[in-house]
């Protein structure tokens, strides 16, 4: 019944079926490798992101290379603010709104110097291209407590004075002349004495899951149902071809006629010649025994 199963044209469909269902599991995984990073994300900021301060004793070597695991992680920093290296950071949008985030050294009290970003700012309207005004950090001594971030990397494009067009460490220490911990930087959670104006502070970042894990299982039912779909087509296949069988007295599973052949039709029965009169006489006279 299901032979036809192994002609040319039927592999070829199974073979197209093969192919989409592994791109449908392709696709499934992604969105489940994507699903894990986010989970490992939202695991971070649910452990690190309001827990206690540590000391930047405790936690120097991450700003020479920060721990994944350590990101959002508070710590409390003592010093100064360096306001001549004071940056903006362009294209920094937030809640769907453009702007810039504030970026100032600060310099410790044991002589080492990490960046604080101190938050946003909204594109300005006296002065195309910046801010209207940049918040002046405290002066003297500051507490600041920070939440430890990535660097992040060189974009291929420059920026006006005054502003970088990313957070890259290396090239940000290349423009003050002075060494900085480049391994990540603090973005301002709280700082004592308060300044008379700030940025805008940032948000918590997001606890949501998002769609990864029904996007997945999307892409999964995609496969199965693309075999779900090749068999019903061949079931049907099979039923049509039992149909023409039954109609044209072929024996379920025979091979069927050649198509445009004749069938041979029976001779017509012979005709018997009629007896002559003769002939009819002398029968007759035989059967009353003359």
């Amino acid at each position: 019944m299901y032979r036809f199963l192994f002609s040319s044209k039927w592999l070829g469909y199974l073979l197209l079926a093969a192919i989409f269902a592994s791109a449908c599991v392709f696709l499934g995984r992604w969105q489940m490798d994507r699903r894990a990073e986010t989970l490992a994300e939202i695991n971070r900021v649910v452990t690190n992101y309001s827990a206690t301060p540590i000391p930047f004793s405790d936690a120097r070597e991450q700003f020479n290379q920060l721990d994944p695991a350590m990101e959002w992680t508070q710590v409390e920093l003592r010093g100064t603010y360096l306001t001549d290296g004071q940056r903006v950071v362009r294209n920094r949008p937030l809640n769907g709104q453009p702007g810039y985030e504030v970026v100032v050294p600060f310099r410790l009290a044991s002589g080492e110097t990490v960046v604080i970003d101190r938050g946003w700012l909204p594109i300005g309207n006296n002065n195309p291209g910046a801010p209207d005004s940049v918040p002046e950090p405290p002066a003297g001594d500051v507490t600041a407590v920070v939440r430890l971030k990535h660097p992040e990397p060189e974009l291929q494009r420059g920026a006006p004075e005054g502003q970088l067009a990313s957070i890259d460490l290396a090239a940000y220490a290349g423009q003050l002349g002075y060494p900085l911990l480049t391994g990540a930087y603090g973005q301002l959670a709280s700082e004592t004495p308060p300044a008379a104006d700030m940025p805008f502070p940032f948000p918590k970042p997001s606890t949501e899951e998002g769609t990864h894990l029904s996007y997945s299982l999307q892409w999964f039912a995609f496969g199965v149902l693309m075999f779900v779909g090749f068999g019903y087509a061949a079931r049907q296949q099979a039923r049509n071809a039992a149909i023409d069988a039954e109609d044209d007295g072929t024996p379920q599973g025979a091979p069927h006629p050649a198509a445009g052949a004749q069938r041979r039709r029976p001779s017509p029965p012979r005709k018997r010649k009629k007896a002559t009169s003769e002939e009819e006489e002398d029968a007759l006279l035989d059967a009353q025994g003359y």
